[in-house]
């Protein structure tokens, strides 16, 4: 019987298409990415048809031995029973959770194949969370307990394993960092299409599980006495989505061969090399869809040949990369500005990047620290090495750059409730509290930046009562002892000017501070 492998390239075309799912959740929910969750669900529901018919196939065959060799199948074909009754159990009850959560979006016709609303926020959320019902415990237990039985009848370790991976509820890395929940992770504020489509790579990884299961359990019957039928020919590619400048691989193969003979292949009007072992190769130069059709001839003992058609398609997509500030849509000149970079479907270490300006360094978790210089603007170069080997350029964007803003001044006091808070001037002020404040402080302080600023010196002044402006240096941050007396000297309602104010920032720029800061004596 056929069946996945683990490193089968069924397999790893629906790993790498849940890859490039999971990577477009990063982005915000545009119309192109919803239409990208439109691309990945078909892929999706057609895996799992094939899988559904491939399934049925392995079971019918070994119904029909059970029937005809009851005592000999008898334990087999019962474990067999209980697998599809449970896959199927658990398939059509995340089926109906699919429903409902349409409906809920879309009205009483809606259809999970056909949405109307795949931006929808909150439609999953209300269905898998409803009060008194909480779908979205009881789909992470049933999952859990499905994947433990189905991996208990499996004799093979890695087949194993990729059924415990596929179909683990264990919270993602980013879902950690957040403190969310699995069920948080896959419901909470995720867009209809979104949801829909992760309730279908479920199903189709139950799909594979039982076929697995199935398969395996054929192989504890002598398979000589297991009899192929029907010959079909399949296209199985690597993946459904290749990215321009790669490449489209996909294996043409015969659900059964004879080892004595090999089979023509024809692709698209042309005969396929024999030494190309029905691997079948094709330059991805432009974005499309790309059909692969042909034929597999096979000869017969009486000399004529029995001929096999095959169809199938795959998808280029136009190569693309996340570029994006931490703080804001800008770059400040001689610091250190916190850049995420990422490449959907490709791994962190196969992406490398540039600045034309300045330096840019790899920090860790998709994070690089960009340090331009003030003058020109930065414009920052993503490459990404590809499964064939071969680096191409993903993405290059151009930003501002500009030189830090400048900062404020203030004095940190402590308020009534015993909290250190930031005094900027402008409201009365005790003067046992001003009394007690050692240094002046400088800072960015706009919610984005929090940057602080070194103090070099500032001058203390106030009028006495003939209007004569009486002024104190300081050298450095802390207040100067001739300062200290002044302050004690100021009576209630008298006002006190911090001017003149000399500061350097991390960028090593020394500038005054036009606006003084202006202090009532309370």
């Amino acid at each position: 019987m056929s069946s996945n492998t683990p490193n089968s390239p069924r397999q790893k075309m629906i790993n790498l298409m849940y890859l490039v799912f999971i990577a477009m959740l990063a982005l915000n929910v545009s119309s192109e990415v919803l239409e990208g969750f439109e691309l990945v669900e078909e892929s999706l529901l057609r895996s799992v048809k094939a899988s559904t018919q491939h399934n049925d196939r392995i079971f019918n065959d070994l119904k029909a031995y059970y029937q005809t060799n009851p005592e000999k199948t008898r334990v087999w074909y019962g474990s067999a029973s209980k697998v599809k009754a449970k896959s199927d159990s658990l398939f059509n009850y995340i089926q109906e959770l699919k429903n409902r959560i349409v409906i809920k979006a879309d009205g009483e016709n809606g259809n999970p194949e056909h949405l109307k609303h795949p931006d929808d926020l909150n439609a999953a959320y209300e269905v898998m969370f409803e009060r008194g019902k909480n779908d979205a415990v009881k789909l992470k237990s049933d999952i859990n307990a499905y994947r433990e039985y189905v991996a208990s009848l499996v004799s093979n370790l890695s087949i194993k394993n990729i059924i415990e991976s596929n179909l683990s509820t264990e919270p993602s890395v980013k879902a950690k960092e957040n403190k969310q929940t699995w069920e948080e992770s896959m419901f909470l504020q995720m867009p209809l299409a979104a949801s829909v489509t992760l309730l279908t790579k479920i199903q189709n990884d139950i799909r594979y599980a039982e076929g697995e299961v199935l398969s395996d359990l054929v192989k504890n019957i002598d398979i000589e006495d297991f009899r192929v039928n029907k010959i079909e020919a399949f296209v199985i590619p690597e993946s459904h989505i290749v990215m321009r400048g790669g490449t489209y691989r996909a294996d043409i193969v015969l659900s059964a061969q004879d080892s004595t003979q090999r089979p023509k292949i024809f692709v698209n009007g042309r005969l396929l090399p024999e030494d190309a072992g029905g691997q079948y190769m094709a330059g991805a130069g432009s974005a499309g869809i790309f059909q692969v059709n042909g034929y597999i001839e096979v000869a017969r003992s009486n000399g004529s040949f029995m001929r096999h058609d095959f169809s199938s398609q795959y998808f280029v997509v136009e190569p693309s990369a996340t570029i994006a500030p931490v703080w804001m849509n800008v770059l400040y000149a001689g610091i250190a500005n916190e850049v995420r970079i990422a490449v959907p479907g490709v791994a962190g270490q196969n992406v490398s990047a540039s600045i034309s300006n300045g330096t840019l360094t790899y920090k860790g978790n998709d994070i690089w620290i960009a340090t331009p210089k003030y003058g020109s603007d930065a414009v920052i170069t993503v490459m990404a090495k590809m499964t064939n080997g071969h680096t191409q350029e993903m993405a290059k964007n151009t930003f501002r750059v500009r030189q830090l803003p400048d900062p404020t001044a203030y004095l940190e006091i402590t308020n009534a409730d015993g909290n250190k808070v930031r005094y900027k001037g402008g409201t009365p002020l005790a003067k046992a509290a001003l009394v007690n404040v050692e240094a002046l402080s400088a800072a960015i302080d706009d919610g984005i930046l929090d940057r602080p600023f070194t103090v070099l010196r500032f001058e203390l002044q106030k009028f006495d009562a003939m209007g004569f402006a009486i002024t104190t240096s300081s050298e450095g941050a802390r207040f100067s002892q001739q300062q200290k007396n002044m302050i004690r000297g100021m009576q209630r309602g008298q006002t006190l000017l911090i001017r003149g104010i000399v500061v350097r920032g991390p960028d090593l720029i020394e500038r005054t501070l036009n606006a003084p800061m202006e202090i009532r004596i309370n």
